[in-house]
């Protein structure tokens, strides 16, 4: 497991190897035959967009509804789907301390299945949210990048965060190869500072599935 100090309070942590192969495959085939995926509309600038990009939903009883550009996915029971429990196990056993209450789980079908730059940056999660993120199957380019200053950024508004699409330096953007099997988590102010995007690549030519694992307040 290696960590890296992103600065001002911001940390990602790595694991490449943190499910056996063999057993991550099984989940794999698993949850790409047996989830029920989605490729929704969403609202973007006013204008409609095919998500690029299949999802799925899985929540605990009780919490908000989550809502994104416009769309309010079904939350599916964690019961609907026993594997999932098991794979959340595993993730609070690696990182002690966490508590996970909420799951999006994507499916990208080939390297033009996408997600384009953007933060986690939710009221729901918190001011230094955790997010636990586990791929299986293709292994895929991840890309953090820091946000311009709050000063270059003026009001924190909704559009103001969704509009960020400055350039930085490359001194101040960082790569990970998620492969099969592996872990990263962004905690700290990651969501405040840094955006995050899995970019199209011609090279991706079979299936990944990615959980990204949540805390939702209550």
């Amino acid at each position: 497991m290696t960590t890296f100090d992103l600065g001002n309070g911001s940390e990602v942590v790595h694991l490449p190897r943190f499910l056996p192969r063999d057993r991550a495959w099984d989940w794999f085939h698993y949850m790409d035959k047996h989830i029920p995926w989605s490729r929704p509309t969403l609202t973007i600038y006013g204008r409609p967009l095919l998500q690029p990009r299949d999802s799925c939903y899985i929540a605990s009883e009780g919490l908000p509804q989550l809502s994104y550009s416009g769309h309010k996915p079904h939350a599916y029971s964690w019961d609907d789907f026993p594997p999932l429990k098991d794979i959340l196990h595993e993730v609070h056993r690696a990182l002690p301390g966490s508590r996970f209450n909420s799951l999006v789980l994507n499916r990208y079908k080939g390297g033009n299945d996408y997600v384009s730059w953007h933060s986690d940056e939710e009221t729901a999660y918190g001011l230094t949210p955790e997010i636990a993120s586990v791929t299986f199957g293709c292994e895929r380019e991840f890309l953090l990048k820091k946000k311009p200053s709050r000063k270059a950024r003026g009001p924190r508004d909704e559009t103001t965060r969704k509009r960020l699409r400055t350039s930085t330096s490359k001194d101040d953007q960082l790569s990970f190869t998620l492969k099969h099997g592996s872990l990263l988590v962004m905690r700290g102010y990651t969501q405040r500072d840094w955006l995050h995007s899995v970019p199209k690549r011609a090279r991706a030519m079979s299936t990944r599935i990615n959980l990204t694992f949540r805390c939702i307040l209550q």
